[in-house]
């Protein structure tokens, strides 16, 4: 490969030319299952016929304007993830990052406008929310910071899944006007969080007149079983940020608002030259309706029941094993010792993982999986994990 790439990743020897639903072939013409789909990007698999024509089509017409014209398939997007969200308004851009950076300048101009000058939004330990300034410096990873001080203020971290510890800095600082959350972080170690908790921070919010923001860039788009993962808890956001699976594979993210946060933003307050592009809005749109036309949230919540049940047989009595969790098609084996070396083995053996929160295996297959492939990725999976673990 070119030496003129910045080394910027620890990439795997191999390059893929082609690929089919859950499968993809590299130059050599080797076959691999892909259980981690562009880290949760390719929903619908690889050339997914529906989105392949939608695609084809609209670079036949037009493939970009910018945002100084109305783009009607970006109206059209926007009705749709707003009736299936229950939010009133979007805004679009490329990524997850700068969705997230939309959340957080939404939080602090809101703020602004209300008298708070010093504005704060409590964030999660061992979250991730991108790799701007301002999205790092909400993450909850040291590594990924390191090097990158001074770090945006304006971030109070609490652990995850301690509402106590939400309201106790709510009385410690009196300038927090929002929380910003992933349900199911993804990066962290798929941690998943109870639904009691989320009820438990969408009333604060309520009482403290904060505003509720969801990170669903991982987990959004029916990769859970619902359209999003704070369905699961019965909430309604005032914040969604999303990205990876709305377009299957073309870069576009999106940041819904309602109630306390519809209307913040008027013309000049935040923009985008590439968000919402036709070609983008044509992906998401033909994302949506292949989700909902084929029944792929349903499969998702069937084929991740599957995979975690098999694993954990498979994996029953293993000396090493810490847990096998997760929601729909994103599921996490944590093992008691860094894995690392089994994202190696693994390509070996023909198939893609990955690992995070270095001792947890990230599975995020695409949403088009079926029982025998979901059947194929244990078989392939749990043998690698027990020589691993000397079993």
């Amino acid at each position: 490969m070119s030496s003129h790439l910045m080394n910027t990743y620890a990439r795997l020897p191999v390059s893929f030319e082609r690929g089919e639903g859950v499968w993809l072939w590299d130059e050599s013409g080797r076959r691999y299952l892909d259980a981690l789909a562009g880290i949760a990007v390719s929903g619908l698999g690889h050339a997914h016929p529906g989105l392949v024509r939608a695609l084809a089509g609209q670079a036949a017409r037009v493939i970009h304007t910018s945002n100084l014209y109305e783009i009607r398939a970006q109206a059209e997007l926007a009705d749709r993830l707003c009736a299936l969200s229950g939010m009133d308004e979007a805004f679009f851009c490329s990524s997850g990052a700068e969705a997230n950076e939309c959340a957080i300048k939404l939080a602090r101009y809101r703020a602004h406008h209300a008298g708070i000058q010093n504005a704060a939004i409590v964030v999660m330990e061992h979250a991730w929310h991108g790799r701007t300034l301002a999205t790092l410096s909400a993450t909850g990873s040291r590594k990924a910071q390191a090097g990158f001080e001074p770090l945006v203020p304006g971030f109070v971290r609490v652990p995850f899944g301690d509402a106590r510890a939400v309201r106790q800095a709510a009385e410690a600082n009196p300038n927090i006007v929002a929380v910003l959350l992933e349900v199911l972080q993804g990066e962290g170690g798929i941690h998943v969080a109870d639904a009691g908790y989320v009820r438990d921070l969408a009333r604060l919010c309520d009482e403290r007149d904060w505003l509720l923001m969801i990170d669903e860039v991982q987990s959004g788009i029916g990769r859970t079983g619902k359209w999003f993962a704070f369905q699961h808890a019965g909430v309604r956001p005032d914040v969604i940020t999303l990205a990876k699976g709305l377009g299957a594979g073309v870069p576009i993210g999106a940041c819904l608002a309602a109630g306390r946060a519809r209307g913040v933003f008027k013309p000049g307050s935040h923009g985008s030259t590439f968000g919402g592009g036709p070609l983008a809005c044509a992906a998401g749109l033909a994302t949506l309706a292949a989700l909902a036309d084929e029944g792929l949230l349903e499969n998702a919540a069937r084929m991740g029941e599957l995979i975690r049940a098999e694993l954990r047989a498979a994996l029953a009595g293993v000396a090493g094993v810490v847990e096998v969790r997760g929601m729909g098609l994103m599921i996490g084996v944590e093992l008691d010792r860094p894995c690392g070396d089994l994202v190696r083995h693994a390509l070996d053996a023909g198939l893609l993982i990955n690992v995070t929160a270095e001792r947890v295996i990230r599975l995020l297959p695409p949403l088009v999986i079926r029982e025998p492939e979901a059947r194929e990725l244990v078989a392939l999976l749990a043998p690698l994990v027990r020589r691993f673990l000397g079993a």
